[in-house]
């Protein structure tokens, strides 16, 4: 009996009971968010019977490929899809190349007026210039209906770069002698040495500017006029709110519900693939960065 207690005791402690909480709000949170992914993507295969005849499913009876064939077939989502790859890659690549070359200019003590370009960084993250000022800068560039409108107004993140500039300020100076002494200059010294021990933080940044660029659609509203330039994000919009102007024939209404499912589950399903990739560099980068600094 006494067994018995001391084994019940065990299984229903504070620490036993608090885990099946956690699990259980987990499971619920996890429930949550898997639900609507599932039924968008078994939507984007389903046909347009089912969607008349079952309200709510995760699986279809009838696999398809119609919307997914009519989405591929259609110029103005191909020059969607393009767009926002030209968008996206650019503007990943000019954000981590500035983020970084800035962030390790500032880590260095010798550079002249260190400390009132800090206090401008800072400053930009405490007070933003706000929408209205940026548009009038951007039109006044003559950037409007240009990437680089996009592109510029969102190359450095300040908050990126103070965590970058901290991982950067904790390289030994050692290594740093070490490459000097090699004959490094102070390019090579950024190239050859800083970049690598970098490598974490990198990824890390490099696959949030990605997100944030993938996913950007009102800067291309604010931004862009021209239709044939409109990201993927904008056209998606079109689809869900405005179907009936984007599908333009009888034919393609048939298979409606189906066709926005089918384009979402192509905006995010690249960054479903490549985020596991980056995944191992996530945390360890992260806290890298922001312990150090």
């Amino acid at each position: 009996m006494a067994v018995k207690r001391s084994i019940r005791k065990k299984l229903f402690n504070e620490d036993t009971l608090f885990s099946i909480f956690i699990y259980t709000v987990l499971c619920l949170i996890t429930a949550t968010v898997m639900l609507p992914i599932l039924y968008i993507y078994g939507g984007s295969f389903a046909a347009h019977s089912e969607f008349l005849t079952r309200r709510f499913f995760l699986i279809p009876r009838e696999w398809t490929f119609d919307a997914f064939t009519y989405l591929f077939s259609n110029e103005r989502f191909l020059n969607s899809l393009w767009n926002s790859i030209v968008i996206t890659g650019v503007g990943t690549f000019i954000n981590i190349s500035l983020t970084t070359l800035m962030a390790y200019s500032l880590s260095k003590r010798w550079l002249p007026g260190r400390a009132y370009l800090n206090f401008m960084v800072l400053f930009t993250i405490l007070f933003a210039g706000g929408m209205i000022p940026t548009y009038l800068i951007v039109n006044s560039l003559g950037l409007i209906n240009s990437y680089w409108a996009i592109w510029l107004t969102s190359a450095i993140s300040p908050f990126y770069l103070i965590v970058m500039r901290g991982l950067f300020s904790n390289i030994p100076k050692e290594l740093e002698e070490a490459g000097r002494i090699d004959g490094c200059g102070e390019f090579r010294l950024f190239w050859n040495v800083a970049l690598p021990l970098a490598k974490p933080a990198l990824a890390t940044f490099t696959i949030f500017y990605l997100v944030g660029h993938w996913n950007s659609y009102f800067e291309a509203v604010l931004y862009l006029h021209d239709h044939s330039k409109m990201p993927l994000q904008v056209l998606l919009r079109q689809m869900i709110i405005q179907n009936e102007e984007t599908l333009e024939t009888v034919d393609e209404i048939a298979f409606s519900p189906a066709v926005p499912m089918a384009a979402i589950v192509i905006t995010i399903t690249p960054l479903i693939v490549i985020f596991p990739f980056f995944q191992k560099y996530f945390n360890k980068g992260f806290l890298l960065g922001s312990v150090k600094g």
